[in-house]
């Protein structure tokens, strides 16, 4: 995928997140600018697709990253562009 610069490329809705990911104490905004603007983390290439292809066809997108030692996040946009949460995976 080409570089871009760091620009929104779809509606977030509501934006939460869980007790235990707010728990973390780390700055979530910039796991969910990175999310909003494209930057889907630690998934797969695969995964990277679906979410390219969720952005032309309305489909939920998914985000993972790894923060320090084993500890991780995903960032979760619903289909209908309604919300956006992020969640520790066992919560998932």
């Amino acid at each position: 995928m080409a570089y871009r610069i760091m620009e929104p490329r779809f509606l977030l809705g509501r934006t939460v997140a869980t007790p235990a990911a707010m728990a973390l104490d780390i700055d979530l905004a910039s796991y969910m600018r990175r999310h909003h603007c494209g930057d889907w983390g630690d998934l797969t290439e695969e995964d990277k697709q679906a979410n390219e292809e969720a952005l032309i066809h309305g489909d939920r997108i998914l985000s993972h990253y790894k923060l320090d030692g084993s500890r991780r996040i995903y960032i979760i946009t619903e289909a209908d562009r309604s919300s956006t949460c992020i969640l520790l995976p066992e919560e998932y």
